[in-house]
């Protein structure tokens, strides 16, 4: 199967946050709060995503409830947080809705994220992640974390199913 087939097969996407959906830098302030940057782009894609009928998930190790308030707006139901073992949340989050395995794009950037892309059918990340990462990942970003490397992996798919709003072409190609 090439990989336009593989991204034609997604029904579902898990996003790690810092690192993915946010760069992976923190501006820390002197009373200890931290400000991450976000891609209101990869935040319209997200959007598009669950519009069209797909299942979006996060899991992060982070427990920012400005994270989890701006993703839950977007309409970001599956939110794992503080998930210090991310297989047990990816598991509690596949057995809880009986998802098939080879049919989830997870993008993760860092080690946190291995244990889950070893599980998926599809492990991506942005241009930026881990070389660890990198080496595992079926589909590298040429887009950097917080920078569009979500909405990259999303247009894909939402095109490829004719589900993206604007027609380009895209659908059809062969790769």
């Amino acid at each position: 199967m090439n990989q336009l087939e593989t991204f034609r097969d997604i029904k579902t996407f898990i996003f790690d946050v810092d690192g993915v959906i946010t760069n992976s830098e923190l501006i820390v302030f002197e009373d200890g709060k931290l400000l991450r940057k976000m891609s209101i782009r990869d935040g319209f894609a997200l959007k598009m995503a669950i519009n069209a009928g797909y299942r979006v998930a996060v899991i992060t190790g982070g427990k920012s409830e400005g994270v989890k308030n701006r993703l839950a707006a977007l309409g970001i139901q599956d939110i794992y947080t503080n998930a210090q073992d991310k297989l047990e949340a990816y598991e509690d989050y596949i057995y809880t809705f009986e998802l098939d395995e080879n049919k989830i794009l997870y993008m993760g950037d860092d080690v946190p994220d291995y244990p889950v892309m070893r599980r998926v059918g599809f492990p991506t990340c942005p241009k930026d992640a881990a070389v660890e990462i990198i080496q595992l990942s079926q589909y590298i970003s040429p887009y950097e974390g917080g920078a569009g490397c979500v909405r990259d992996v999303i247009e894909k798919v939402l095109k490829l199913n004719g589900e993206w709003p604007i027609k380009s072409g895209y659908e059809d190609e062969e790769e």
